[in-house]
């Protein structure tokens, strides 16, 4: 299915407007939910016409691909800070920070408005998935080539599979603290860490 998403605004004046519309939108979804959310209550909220929020998105479920795409380019933008900062040290050096790379993640996607339901809609609907899968398989491909050149004889199929279930196990955990109030968030995100180190280090035969 082909969302009706129109092509970012080159004008700042436009794009401060598409912003807003997006900060909105994440603000109601926390409110209202996916289902009730609407593109007509997302106009009135930010003080627009419908016709004036349809020259940004077609409908409400592009909205939410918007909306899912900047958590996504977000969160990878905080990988790309933590790999210029670790991966000079391999995966020795990776490993020792993975715990700083969850808890970045963790505090981008906090502050991201709506959050919790933006990763429940890129979970549960259809025409949402693929959105989570890319950015997610683009986390996974920048990681495999950081680890790669250390090491010797792993086929990097081999490797991005392994590094996959990583991925996924350390969204997992971020996103479970969303519901779960149950456990500290504190020591899920060191339990993780520790998971996930381990992983990395077994890799160089270090663990």
């Amino acid at each position: 299915m082909t969302l009706a998403v129109r092509r970012p605004p080159q004008q700042d004046r436009a794009r401060q407007t598409r912003e807003r519309l997006l900060d909105v939108a994440g603000e109601l979804l926390a409110e209202v939910g996916v289902d009730r959310i609407s593109t007509n209550m997302i106009a009135a909220r930010a003080g627009l016409t419908p016709p004036a929020l349809y020259r940004y998105f077609g409908d409400k479920y592009a909205v939410l691909e918007a909306l899912g795409r900047r958590l996504m380019d977000r969160q990878n933008a905080v990988l790309e800070a933590w790999l210029a900062r670790h991966a000079p040290g391999g995966i020795a050096g990776m490993a020792d920070h993975i715990g700083d790379l969850l808890a970045e993640n963790a505090a981008v996607t906090a502050a991201e408005p709506g959050a919790i339901w933006i990763l429940r809609a890129l979970h549960a609907s259809p025409q949402l998935v693929h959105i989570r899968l890319e950015s997610h398989r683009h986390v996974t491909d920048r990681l495999t080539d950081a680890c790669l050149p250390d090491i010797a004889g792993t086929g990097r199929e081999k490797l991005w599979s392994r590094l996959r279930l990583a991925v996924e196990l350390g969204f997992a955990a971020d996103a479970m603290l969303y519901e779960e109030d149950r456990v500290s968030a504190g020591e899920v995100r060191r339990q993780a860490a520790s998971m996930l180190r381990s992983s990395l280090q077994e890799l160089t035969g270090r663990a």
